[in-house]
């Protein structure tokens, strides 16, 4: 009897494994999919699942939320701290713009889930999502197209297709495919831009064609299609900026050595320095005890455990960490006055803390996995139901244990959705999914049997 991972499915012509596509959307704020510009993203959320939205770890940045997704790890567990930082231990610096850095692997830590995928002895193809081309262990994805910016929609649409089109014991079952132009012009002209809106239309009719071509193969029910993104957007502005040089002093910025991240900063101050007047300077300035805060400065020792982000967990992680208010930046006078020009750029920014609802991202999906668990959910209604007294039902009830018929929600339009959950979880779910057994599955900051609420256990 085959394992989970091998039984054969037909599409009525050929065979295949059960598959996942994950796409991510950069930059896909989770309240974008309500600005009635994305009507197919919509459409999954009514047939299939969303979530009111999917917690991003902090720092609310791409890369370390791209890994995180695929390792299912905070960032202090991971490693990639943020887009670009400083390495006391290797006394080297990442820097995500940077291939020839960026794909060292030696900078990312965690399993991710294509990995788990080759131990298992399943395929995976990786179409330009963020990351290494090769784990710590050597494994890569059988398939890899690295990232080149500006790449239109239809050729990563036909290349998805060209992998899933592939004779069966050459065909992916892990397809992951990342597409950034959204995030480029959240930062371009902020998120409540034309620009944006009009990226929306391109991005929902994309995922749209995915749909559509996997209709036409007669794949619906065997490929799972998972649409995320890695952090939302919030608006900067001219007003709203924190000058290094005036809060620290020109004397002490020159002492710092190295300043990681963006927008918030982390500070690795040169051993000459005073360190307990520079942080006594920061804590004291007119940023930090505003009412509310421009900006909140910690330590290794004052960081907040929800950040799963300490000094104390991770040497890439800087001593001194200073969190911009939402909407805020943190700039000098000369790279805002000389650099920029007076005009403070860019006009949208994430990285902020990932509680804000505007750095919440998007997870939208459809597949044979959702009909699972609305089956789950028709189940759990009907006895919920039978347990309660007829005059009950409509007056404590909730409407979907009150309307347990799943099809009834379906023709009224009314989307199927799920709490929010932290990203960390999406690693789980790709196992799940794939019937990938406990064995080969890395240990996660995840929650263990979180998905079990939601799926069938034959998922």
């Amino acid at each position: 009897m085959p394992v989970a991972h091998d039984v054969r499915l037909s599409n009525g012509t050929h065979q295949f494994r059960r598959t996942v596509l994950m796409v991510s959307i950069d930059g896909l704020r989770a309240d974008y999919i309500d600005r009635g510009l994305t009507p197919h993203l919509l459409d999954i959320s009514r047939k299939g699942l969303r979530a009111k939205f999917m917690k991003p770890v902090f720092p609310t940045l791409t890369f370390p939320n791209h890994w995180s997704l695929m390792t299912g790890l905070y960032a202090e567990s991971h490693g990639i701290v943020a887009n670009n930082f400083y390495d006391p231990v290797s006394n080297s610096s990442f820097h995500y713009s940077d291939p020839t850095i960026h794909y060292n692997s030696s900078w990312w830590g965690g399993t991710p889930i294509w990995e788990t995928v080759s131990k298992a002895g399943l395929i995976s193809a990786n179409l330009m999502w963020p990351g290494p081309i090769k784990t710590r262990n050597g494994i890569s994805p059988t398939y890899f197209v690295p990232w080149k910016d500006h790449v239109p929609l239809q050729e990563k649409h036909d290349k998805i297709m060209e992998w899933i089109d592939l004779p069966f014991d050459l065909r992916p079952q892990l397809i992951l495919a990342y597409e950034p132009h959204l995030d480029q012009v959240g930062h371009k002209a902020g998120p409540d831009s034309d620009l944006v809106n009009n990226v929306l239309l391109e991005v929902d009719e994309f995922a749209a064609s995915i749909h559509a071509s996997l209709r036409e193969r007669h794949l619906e029910n065997i490929v799972d299609v998972i649409f995320v993104s890695d952090h939302g957007m919030a608006d900067t502005s001219n007003t709203r900026l924190i000058y290094l040089d005036d809060v620290m002093g020109t004397d002490h910025v020159a002492e710092i050595e190295h300043e990681d991240g963006w927008p918030s900063v982390g500070l690795r101050m040169s051993p000459r320095a005073n360190t307990t007047e520079v942080l006594a300077r920061l804590l004291s300035s007119g940023p930090a005890t505003s009412d509310p805060p421009a900006m909140h400065v910690y330590t290794a020792e004052t960081m907040p455990e929800r950040y799963h982000l300490s000094a104390r967990n991770n040497e890439r992680i800087a001593p001194i960490y200073i969190v911009p208010r939402l909407g805020w930046a943190i700039t000098n006078h000369h790279e805002h006055e000389v650099v920029m020009q007076g005009d403070y750029k860019p006009k949208g920014n994430h990285g902020y803390d990932n509680d804000e609802p505007s750095m919440h991202a998007a997870f939208v999906a459809d597949g044979p996995f959702t009909t699972l668990l609305k089956r789950r959910r028709r189940e759990r209604s009907s006895f919920l139901l039978r347990s309660l007294p007829v005059w009950m039902r409509r007056r404590i009830a909730p409407r979907w244990i009150r309307d347990a018929d799943v099809d009834t929600l379906r023709r009224r339009g009314e989307p199927q959705i799920i709490e929010g959950f932290e990203n960390v979880e999406v690693y789980g779910l790709i196992v799940k999914l794939l019937g990938i057994e406990p064995r080969f599955a890395a240990a996660t900051n995840g929650t263990v049997g979180f998905w079990e609420r939601y799926l069938d256990d034959d998922a």
